[in-house]
């Protein structure tokens, strides 16, 4: 039930990879430079939040729940928001940035801004899952 997020983070790492080259070399000389650094920064928000998934991905497995006791629901609770979170941003965020980059409808737009609010909620779910630990 908790190896789901290392199964995302093996995928959003790989294909931030395989993304930053496809920036980097296919798309190469085809965009204005204004929507280059667009690309840059879906794959380095991809990267950023892949690593921070991993994170959580480590938190969820052995001995790290076992050891907050009476707050260990709380923490799976936290953490598993804190997932969620990330993937939902990397999806919305990053994936709103590279289909905009590519073409896509300029309503698309929209969708960005609640990646990054999705961002952000990973990022809080993830500090009271930290400040649980430190509780006990």
């Amino acid at each position: 039930m908790n190896r789901w997020p290392s199964v995302a983070v093996a995928v959003f790492g790989a294909s931030a990879v395989l993304l930053g080259a496809f920036g980097a070399h296919a798309l190469r000389g085809m965009m204005t430079p204004d929507a280059m650094q667009v690309w840059h920064t879906a794959v380095g928000y991809q990267f950023w939040h892949t690593l921070a998934l991993g994170l959580v991905a480590l938190m969820l497995r052995g001995s790290f729940i076992e050891k907050c006791g009476r707050h260990g629901h709380f923490l799976i609770l936290a953490l598993r928001t804190s997932a969620i979170a990330f993937v939902l941003g990397i999806v919305l965020f990053c994936g709103s940035l590279y289909a905009l980059t590519l073409g896509a409808p300029l309503w698309l737009g929209a969708v960005t801004p609640i990646g990054g609010v999705a961002f952000i909620v990973g990022w809080i779910a993830l500090g009271i899952a930290s400040m649980r630990e430190f509780v006990e």
